[in-house]
């Protein structure tokens, strides 16, 4: 008879989705920023974009040492040293006079805590614990991403404007450490099910001859090199490498292009926090269906369209309704990604390594492709007045990254998860 008691495994995706949603919903709050920093502090924006981007070179060169750190250690101590760092870059932000200050507080600090509590630890951890329900799982997580980007950026944005973006900043850094330190202890406090005398989605029984099923059965030691050496960690490197570019250029400046096509700032943060709402029905949408669907790197092809089709629409913005249009179509396609890529990985890579193996593609796509994007597009505002350039590139990697994703090769059938 099945044990009644909760599965830790449901736990621990309870501590990632409330991790999850402060670490993200933080970060997205810097676009409500932008614009009042570069007023204040007369910086150009291009000058406040190199911060986001060292913040994301950072977080992905963190991914690769949080991600080795979680193959040998329970995740609790992790995401609460992640939290301290990330959470006081946030309350130090508005002391600082100089953009160097800036680069070295939001840009290291806030780029290391952050990666170690993304989704390097967080996905690798809940991955460990589920192999049929992977999926499901780390969709209900990341469905903290969206709840975290609906609340936190309209209160970003209401206190900007009924205050200053300094109170702004120290406010979001008390959130981020009061809440992740809590759940980090709280929920995060295991490393895998087999350490404790359970086994994956706590339901996998042994075959008839006394061994565990294939999915639970003991890791492959995938090493770094045979990993870099495997041609379908580059295709998903490269493809989310190019999503996360968009992504991080979109998140720094939809609000300040919002701000130059005349829709209120108030109005503008909200639709960021529609993304977030949209996103929950994107997360959970796929992260059900990748559980269901023969190969998930189709779904990962629709999400791409989706967010293709979404700059499409930003692109001819020019009103408030038309803006929350956008809004609602590149979060749904947006969430995608945050189940999506980890899946993909345990899937063809194995949950046992996964937090080496997806620390290494985080550092491509985060360090490469997410500091690109803000800087890019930053540079090209400053150069031409305008975003249009930035966001027709945007629509072209899209469309690339929606094929090329479809050639991603299958697992071995001698792999396992």
């Amino acid at each position: 008879m099945k044990n009644s008691r909760l599965y830790w495994g449901w736990q621990v995706v309870t501590g990632a989705f409330l991790i999850l949603g402060i670490g993200y919903g933080a970060r997205y709050c810097l676009g409500v920023f932008v614009k009042p920093m570069s007023l204040e502090q007369g910086w150009p924006v291009a000058v406040i974009s190199i911060a986001a981007s060292i913040m994301i070179f950072f977080y992905g060169v963190g991914g690769i040492f949080s991600g080795r750190l979680l193959d040998h250690f329970a995740p609790k101590w992790i995401i609460t040293l992640g939290v301290i760092l990330f959470g006081s870059g946030f309350i130090l932000a508005p002391l600082l006079a100089a953009p160097w200050q800036l680069y070295i507080v939001y840009g290291i600090l806030c780029g290391l805590g952050s990666s170690c509590m993304g989704a390097v630890v967080c996905g690798a951890t809940i991955s460990k614990w589920f192999v049929r329900k992977r999926g499901k799982a780390i969709g209900i997580a990341s469905i903290g991403i969206g709840v975290g980007t609906m609340l936190l950026a309209p209160l970003a944005g209401y206190i900007v404007r009924i205050y200053s973006w300094k109170t702004g900043f120290v406010l979001l850094g008390i959130i981020i450490i009061a809440i992740g330190v809590t759940a980090a202890q709280v929920f995060m406090g295991r490393t895998r099910p087999e350490d404790y005398g359970l086994l994956p989605d706590d339901d996998i029984r042994s075959n008839d001859d006394g061994d565990l099923p294939e999915e639970a059965a003991a890791p492959l030691n995938f090493s770094a090199l045979s990993i870099l050496r495997d041609s379908r960690f580059w295709v998903l490197t490269f493809c989310y490498s190019m999503a996360v570019m968009v992504w991080a250029s979109i998140s720094v400046h939809q609000v300040a292009y919002a701000l130059d096509q005349g829709i209120d700032g108030v109005a503008a943060a909200a639709a960021v926090g529609l993304i977030g709402i949209t996103s929950i029905g994107g997360r959970y949408f796929f992260g059900v269906f990748s559980d269901r669907t023969g190969d998930a790197k189709y779904l990962a092809s629709l999400g791409f369209g989706v967010m293709a089709l979404a700059m499409l629409v930003l692109l001819l913005t020019r009103s408030a309704s038309s803006f929350y249009f956008y809004a609602v179509l590149f979060g749904f396609g947006y969430g995608s990604m945050a189940p999506l890529m980890p899946f993909l990985m345990a899937d063809r890579f194995g949950r046992h390594t996964l937090g080496g193996a997806y620390g290494l593609m985080v550092f491509f796509t985060a360090g490469m492709g997410g500091s690109l994007g803000p800087v890019l597009a930053g540079y090209i505002y400053d150069r031409l007045g305008s975003y249009v350039y930035a966001w027709q590139i945007n629509i072209l990697a899209l469309i690339l990254v929606a094929l090329f994703i479809l050639k991603l090769k299958p697992r071995d059938s001698n792999e396992r998860s």
